[in-house]
């Protein structure tokens, strides 16, 4: 088959990533799909299991930081396309060990971006039509007061070192943009949630907790604000700035959902008690409810003005918070299977056992 497209997808086996390369797979047959992950503990290759035999889809296990190895891959598959989501991306993490964000997130994405420079600028380049869309998040402008919203031209303060890493990273891709002329694009999204959610993060965390009756840690007065944006549409807008947005801009992708999360915890032990029934003992689920110690430098509120994407581009998020959230713990309570693997670590066993012969 003729593919339009050679993409490389970095972090194909994460959460956002995976939903991604299911969507371009069954959205866009006509673009062939390279798969890059380092399967750390966050990338799980169940997340694709049902995609693996695709005639248009090929899984690399690989380092981003692995400079030979990277620029022998875009030559050989002829990549034209990067989509970059590979990332160390919990905010508690990056505070008790910062180390393995400036490595990723930072010297990773140096690393694709001079194998891209290399490839595409280096003269001999005789591909399609090249593009790097390097995906961030809304966390590098800081925090905001009760009011307003970020734009793509709020400055940047990022307070964790997961967001200075991605601040840091998002500079260098503008910077390989003015400086070489390298086709790039840069989106910054708000807080995603849905199906194959690592659960070290809110929702899944919360979620699997209320289910087992454990206790449901909620920072602080648990009224930090988040932007919640469903991730079937975050992966339709980076489909939507590939084929219509402009090389050099940057683009915020937000769900037009400010919770703040005691909401959202909420919301969540009310839908299990609503579909499962009240715990064993009678009680509510919102009973588990522990207030603990805030986070080191915890931004209060984020909000995305997505106006520009909307404007330009034509995109806006179709699934409301209260559809998305929903569908989120049908989800999970449809794949227990999964959950449960993630949880006892059993699912890092998979790669061992599909990979071990070949």
């Amino acid at each position: 088959m003729n593919f339009t497209r050679t993409v490389l997808v970095t972090g194909g086996c994460g959460f956002i990533g995976a939903n991604f390369v299911k969507l371009l797979l069954k959205e866009r047959p006509d673009w062939r799909v390279i798969n890059l992950d380092k399967l750390t503990y966050a990338g799980n290759l169940q997340n694709l299991a049902e995609v693996k035999e695709s005639e248009n889809y090929h899984f690399v296990k690989g380092d981003i930081c692995d400079a030979a190895m990277i620029e022998a891959l875009f030559t050989a598959e002829k990549i034209d396309t990067v989509c970059h989501f590979a990332a160390e991306s919990h905010v508690d993490r990056s505070i008790t060990g910062p180390a393995d964000f400036i490595q990723t997130n930072i010297v990773g994405t140096f690393t694709l971006l001079e194998a891209a420079r290399k490839t595409w600028l280096g003269g001999n380049w005789d591909g399609k039509e090249p593009s790097f869309l390097h995906v961030s998040t809304d966390e590098v402008y800081g925090s905001l007061g009760e009011t307003g919203f970020f734009t793509e031209t709020t400055p940047f303060d990022p307070r964790s070192p997961y967001s200075s890493s991605k601040a840091s990273s998002d500079h260098l891709v503008s910077a390989y943009f003015h400086t070489y002329g390298l086709p790039v694009f840069i989106t910054n999204c708000s807080n995603n949630y849905g199906p194959y959610q690592f659960p070290e993060k809110l929702i899944p965390l919360i979620f699997h907790n209320a289910l087992n009756g454990k206790a449901l840690p909620v920072y602080g007065d648990g009224k930090n604000i988040r932007d919640w944006l469903y991730v079937k549409d975050h992966c339709e807008a980076i489909v939507r700035v590939l084929e219509k947005g402009v090389h050099g801009q940057s683009y915020n992708i937000g769900g037009n959902n400010e919770k703040q999360n005691i909401e959202v915890v909420t919301v969540i032990c009310d839908l299990l008690d609503a579909k499962l029934g009240l715990l064993p003992s009678g009680e509510q689920r919102k009973s588990l409810i522990t207030f603990v110690k805030d986070r080191l430098g915890h931004d209060r509120r984020y909000a995305i003005d997505a106006s520009k994407i909307k404007d330009q581009l034509g995109w806006q998020p179709k699934v409301t918070f209260e559809e998305g959230i929903s569908k989120t713990i049908d989800w999970y309570l449809a794949n227990q299977q999964w959950v449960d693997s993630v949880m006892d670590g059993s699912y890092q066993e998979y790669y061992q056992q599909m990979y071990a012969n070949r």
